[in-house]
């Protein structure tokens, strides 16, 4: 398996059913489309990526079929015949080819780090300067169902010990009535659990002006992304009128975006998918900024399985500036099992797997089952 050379790339679409509705600011799924990529060496080491989006592209105008089209037919050929360890190489000649794209290019960076990781037959963390911490908090994202069905399920996770804070989606219902509802179920958890919304930027400034200061008297510990990403002065209000946190998610993807909100004082936290970023390298540049700047960082989703969730586990593992938890839930909200061995939660964490690569192996019938025809 020492041969580094990179044989073949292989692209499958799966439609993975969830164990409920998953609901966003603007839409809601009851499956996850997910892309696999599979990039094979020469010497027989199989590395596997995905590309994932939180529901469709009304996120980052990306799609699986949009990132099916866009590997294969311009990526594939720069990587064939290339090393999977010319990581850095690689994305600056696609970079050339195809402008954006993050979540398509983090589906071949999260590929080429397990095929070159299992090659050396060492975990991916290893790659990425090493683990030093073996698990991370999790934070559960509540349904969209009616306040007291939420209490019960968020109460029925604290018995049980797998999370002790939750995140409630916000921004499809008018505003008065969302408020409401959320300041229900913060009273019913306060002092139990920590709870947080996620407005998914569907607010404009006067709703978040007149809504936003009502629940953090209620007792709301964070507020994600407000408003429309690109408006970062009136993120920078925000943060500015709000005695709890403003976490900043759509308004950045890459290091220029961090630097922006650090110059403005725009966010506390700044929420990392390794699919927007673009992958575990560009996502390191990215929690660089925030982290020279004292600004924390979080290990956000896409909703990943758990090829992508294993990926984003090793990169919050081996860097310390992720140090304002996750939400790394993604495969607990899949009703079915994609891998041999589940990842392991417990104790409001998610655990590093062992073994080489991403420490997990796909069970390739279950992948078959779900491959869309």
């Amino acid at each position: 398996m020492n041969d580094l050379t990179i044989a073949s790339v292989e692209t499958t679409i799966l439609d993975v059913p969830l164990i409920r509705p998953h609901k966003f600011a603007t839409t809601s799924m009851s499956a996850q489309p997910l892309l696999l990529v599979a990039i094979r060496t020469s010497g027989g080491a199989i590395g596997y990526g995905e590309g994932v989006v939180p529901g469709g592209p009304w996120w980052g105008g990306e799609s699986v079929e949009t990132m099916q089209v866009l590997i294969e037919r311009y990526m594939v050929p720069i990587l064939l015949g290339r090393r999977v360890d010319e990581i850095t190489g690689v994305l600056a000649d696609i970079d050339r080819v195809v402008a954006k794209a993050q979540f398509a290019k983090a589906a071949i960076d999260v590929a080429m780090h397990d095929a070159w990781a299992r090659s050396l037959g060492v975990p991916v963390h290893t790659l990425l300067g090493g683990a030093f911490r073996h698990s991370i908090d999790v934070t559960w994202a509540l349904g969209a169902a009616p306040a007291a069905e939420i209490v019960e399920e968020a109460q029925a996770k604290l018995v049980a010990r797998m999370n002790f804070s939750f995140k409630l989606k916000m921004g499809a219902l008018d505003p008065e009535t969302d408020t409401r509802r959320i300041i229900e179920i913060a009273q019913a958890l306060q002092g139990k659990a920590g709870v947080r919304v996620d407005i998914n930027a569907r607010w404009d400034r006067l709703t978040a002006f007149k809504y936003l200061p009502r629940l953090a008297t209620a007792g709301v510990e964070l507020v994600e992304q407000p408003t429309p990403g690109e408006q970062l002065e009136v993120l920078a209000e925000i943060n500015a009128l709000l005695p709890i946190p403003v976490m900043a998610d759509e308004s950045v993807l890459t290091p220029h975006d961090a630097l922006e909100v650090v110059r403005r004082r725009a966010a506390d936290v700044i929420a990392i998918k390794t699919t927007k970023c673009g992958g575990l390298k560009r996502s390191r540049d990215v929690v660089a900024v925030a982290k020279a700047a004292g600004i924390s960082c979080h290990g956000a989703t896409s909703i990943e399985g758990p090829i992508g969730t294993a990926a984003s586990l090793h990169f919050a593992c081996a860097e310390p500036g992720i140090d304002f938890g996750s939400e790394l839930f993604g495969p607990l909200l899949f009703d079915e099992e994609l891998l041999q061995e589940p990842l392991r939660y417990s104790e409001g964490q998610l655990h590093l797997p062992d073994g080489p690569g991403l420490g997990v192996e796909l069970n390739l019938d279950a992948v078959k089952t779900w491959t869309r025809n």
